[in-house]
């Protein structure tokens, strides 16, 4: 079948920055957020076929999947909805805001993912015409689940997000075992500093002047430079699995260590 992917939280940020990249390389483009408005305008621009839908209502992702079914199906999935709300400490931090975190980094994902698989499967029955020796007579299809490097580094003030992404990580490990031996790859992109429209805004309850602070003095990854990586794991061979892809600015080299000011060589002493 025709290349045709479906990315969730598409309506601003990276998953907007991908639904381009994709249909820049000749894919259609399934983009999905609870954003009509914001859909239309992508839409527009990209001849994407949108669809309305919050992943943390089931109803609302069944009726989703099957509209992805009806109007062409998909080989390929970025479960790209997620976010996070605030920086208190653990013992300080709302349990509210812990579920809301959950609900749409965790059991968003894999909701939009339980739903999507049949129709994903459906797309390996389509045989790769490329394809050879055991691998012939099936296609393939991909999921990605983009994370954070906060699912692989705790830090404090985190620990809500830190979880949550902790868990979609382990999600997307044991989807990657419970997947083996089908022609379906899972992979993962754990983005670090990224600046964002609305990330850093939501997550400090849009206090502007703090959610401009973490960008000072550094070049961060900006969305484009995130989707052009994720783009490029499915652009690969399909046998190729990019298990894990983690991408930083060149000034950060961890959750904790953040270069700010000028880069500059190091002269000898």
């Amino acid at each position: 079948m025709r290349n045709r992917v479906v990315v969730t939280g598409a309506s601003s940020g990276i998953g907007a920055a991908t639904v381009r990249r994709f249909a820049e390389l000749g894919w259609e483009t399934v983009a999905v957020a609870r954003r009509a408005d914001r859909l239309q305008a992508l839409a527009a621009e990209t001849g994407a076929h949108v669809i309305v839908c919050d992943v943390t209502d089931e109803a609302q992702v069944a009726a989703m999947a099957a509209e992805v079914a009806r109007t062409g199906g998909a080989n390929a999935l970025v479960n790209n909805a997620g976010g996070a709300l605030g920086t208190e400490r653990v013992e300080d931090a709302s349990n509210d805001d812990w579920r809301a975190m959950f609900e749409v980094n965790v059991i968003g994902l894999r909701t939009v993912t339980a739903a999507m698989l049949p129709i994903l499967r459906a797309a390996t029955e389509h045989a790769d015409p490329e394809a050879t020796g055991v691998d012939a007579g099936h296609g393939w299809a991909s999921i990605l689940n983009l994370t954070s490097t906060a699912g692989h580094s705790a830090y404090p003030g985190g620990g809500g997000y830190n979880a949550a992404k902790y868990a979609a990580h382990a999600v997307t490990e044991v989807l990657r075992h419970e997947l083996a031996g089908e022609p379906i790859r899972v992979m993962e992109l754990a983005p670090g500093l990224v600046h964002t429209e609305e990330f850093t805004l939501n997550r400090l309850r849009g206090d502007a002047v703090a959610a401009e602070k973490p960008y000072v003095d550094v070049t961060p990854l900006q969305p484009e430079d995130v989707a052009r990586v994720l783009v490029n794991a499915f652009e690969q061979p399909p046998h190729v699995n990019q298990d894990l892809i983690v991408i930083r600015p060149v000034a950060q080299s961890s959750v904790f260590h953040t270069r700010r000011g000028p880069l500059a060589a190091r002269t000898a002493e």
